[in-house]
């Protein structure tokens, strides 16, 4: 894996900067880069928005940001620096009236060199991104620029398709960078290296040993802070069909030709191009009790705060192993594990029954900085041959010269480096959306789930006879 190219001068267009999507995640991660010393030698940031605003007031607006998301002061880090970059462009953006951003980008041109590269973060709602794609390419934004778009990349076949279409009418694919946050995360990246790495692992990556294999994202936050967002999206779009499959794919993708972007984007692909499409009846949707009561949410609300799947995916390295998939809001606890769950010896002198439930579990806990956990069935220690499970633990910070990245940190610098390797292509979501097609369009109740527990019983029941390794 070879060393990422160093940035030239960039001037990075931020749509929707003083919307909640930058506050928590863009800018903060922007002022790591500065504190990292990854950003080019001359950038600049322009904030782009409807309303008029001074670059000061803007720079009041992003120390305020970093005070309450980014786990950090200006205090921190080099502020100054920082903040003698940020801009901001009021007046709107939109194919008939660029508002003041063609001034602004002109401006920061001539303060940093005329072939700096352009970079524009749709930090927008979905919606309307086909709207500021066209807007782009109107007032000559488009060309040689990279684009970022947030998930979901469409909301249905149908949506993604319409908007695949406009993108690639104005920009060229190489230009597109999707991102999907869940693929930045430094222990999604260990599941590469872990497995193709170490023979250990690599040579047991199959339904020959692994029973079944679990993406469990249960998070104990509430949505009334955005509970009319919320109300319009759903578990199914927020989590499943992004964050879940895409780390499916990871789990499941054959070995890549190289670890270059395209040949790691093929080989996802082909994965997510293998899944069955999820039938109804292996699904568990779910609405925890008390929903329907929050403000902006209306009584009749049919929206899923819980998801469960089960996956099948028709590979010769897969078929037959069941991938559970689960994730809601305000459940008992909060945890982002992948679950590789081995097959118990089926022959030697030891008798199965005899063995602990799930002995062997190779566990990719993707929270925070990672971490890599694997249970092995040992003999308790003393006179008798009972057996127990431990477990071995090897937090991803503690390793030496390792320096963990956020995963918005460390997208933000691959799209600075031209680096497509942890960002979606267009062939492999439409096999997403294919895949959830029938779940999409199930609008019937969701089950309801008290607050605090894991979830609908129907969904603990999905999981057998493996079981979630989780407590469910």
């Amino acid at each position: 894996m070879s060393a990422p190219d160093s940035p030239g001068p960039t001037v990075f267009v931020l749509f929707g900067a003083t919307g909640d999507l930058a506050k928590r995640l863009v800018l903060p991660s922007f002022f790591r880069l500065v504190q990292e010393k990854l950003l080019p030698d001359e950038w600049r940031l322009i904030g782009s928005g409807r309303r008029e605003k001074t670059d000061d007031e803007f720079r009041d607006d992003v120390r305020a940001a970093l005070e309450q998301f980014g786990g950090l002061t200006p205090e921190d880090g080099p502020w100054d620096e920082f903040s003698a970059g940020l801009r901001f462009a009021g007046g709107g953006f939109t194919a008939d009236d660029p508002g003041q951003l063609l001034d602004r980008i002109a401006e920061a041109r001539g303060e940093i060199g005329q072939d700096a590269q352009l970079v524009h973060y749709l930090g927008l709602p979905p919606t309307t991104f086909g709207d500021y794609t066209r807007a782009l390419g109107a007032h000559g934004l488009a060309e040689g620029a990279r684009v970022v778009y947030e998930k979901p990349f469409g909301t249905s076949l149908e949506s993604f398709r319409e908007l695949d279409r406009v993108v690639h009418e104005v920009l060229d694919e190489s230009q597109v960078f999707r991102i999907d946050h869940f693929l930045g995360k430094e222990a999604t990246q260990e599941l590469r290296a872990l497995r193709f790495a170490n023979g250990l692992f690599g040579s047991s990556w199959d339904r020959h040993h692994v029973s079944a294999v679990e993406i469990d994202v249960p998070e104990t936050l509430d949505v009334a802070d955005r509970a009319e967002f919320y109300d319009a999206t759903g578990a199914v779009l927020d989590m499943l069909v992004t964050h879940l499959f895409q780390v499916a794919a990871e789990v499941a993708m054959e070995p890549p030709a190289s670890f270059r972007a395209d040949d790691v984007a093929a080989a996802r692909d082909e994965a997510v191009r293998r899944f069955r499409p999820l039938q109804r009846d292996e699904v568990v949707r779910g609405q925890f009790e008390g929903y329907r009561d929050l403000e902006h949410i209306a009584d009749d609300s049919t929206t899923e705060t819980f998801v469960a799947a089960r996956l099948w995916i028709d590979s010769d390295r897969w078929r037959g192993v069941p991938f559970l998939l689960r994730t809601g809001k305000r459940m008992a606890e909060s945890h982002q594990k992948v679950n590789l769950i081995f097959r118990d010896p089926d022959d030697g002198p030891v008798d199965p029954d005899d063995l602990p439930t799930r002995g062997n579990v190779l566990c990719f806990d993707l929270a925070g900085d990672g971490a890599l956990a694997l249970s092995m069935n040992v003999k308790t220690p003393g006179a008798s041959i009972d057996l127990g499970t431990t477990w071995t633990q090897i937090p991803l910070d503690g390793l030496s010269g390792g320096d963990p990245l956020p995963p918005y940190v460390r997208l933000i610098h691959d799209v600075l480096t031209g680096d497509r390797a942890l960002f979606t292509r267009p062939d492999g979501l439409e096999d997403v959306w294919i895949a959830a097609a029938e779940v999409l369009d199930d609008h019937r109740r969701p089950e309801s789930y008290a607050p605090g527990s894991w979830g609908p019983e129907s969904a603990v029941r999905l999981a057998d006879p493996v079981g979630w390794v989780l407590p469910g």
